[in-house]
């Protein structure tokens, strides 16, 4: 039982990675935006016990060391009824990397990426 869950699991994992693969060569070769670093678009919704170890875990693991190449993470607070957005200020605060906006920012900065 235990082997037919880890030959799903598997194939699940190199299935998604193939679709990030295919998404990034259709960005990079059909769409007009040209990146000169990495941005990342968070979307976040009453997520106060799991925001901060997540950003945190993400600068460390994913970006460590590639802090030139890091332009813009964009954590984006969907109308939380929480202490989501309390917790991703004072994260902003910590890292110059971070901007909180709530989703109708986010769509004013996406819709003119093009313009950029």
């Amino acid at each position: 039982m235990e082997f037919i869950i880890n030959i799903i699991f598997w194939t699940l994992a190199l299935y998604g990675l193939i679709e990030i693969i295919k998404n990034i060569i259709y960005i990079m070769t059909y769409t007009k935006f040209r990146a000169d670093g990495i941005h990342f678009i968070i979307a976040v919704k009453n997520q106060e016990d799991e925001i901060e170890g997540f950003i945190r875990s993400t600068l460390f693991k994913v970006l460590y060391g590639k802090e030139d190449y890091l332009k813009n993470i964009m954590l984006v607070d969907l109308d939380s009824s929480d202490n989501t957005k309390v917790i991703a200020k004072k994260l902003e605060k910590e890292y110059d990397c971070l901007k909180v906006l709530n989703w109708k920012e986010c769509k004013e900065i996406i819709d003119n990426v093009k313009n950029v």
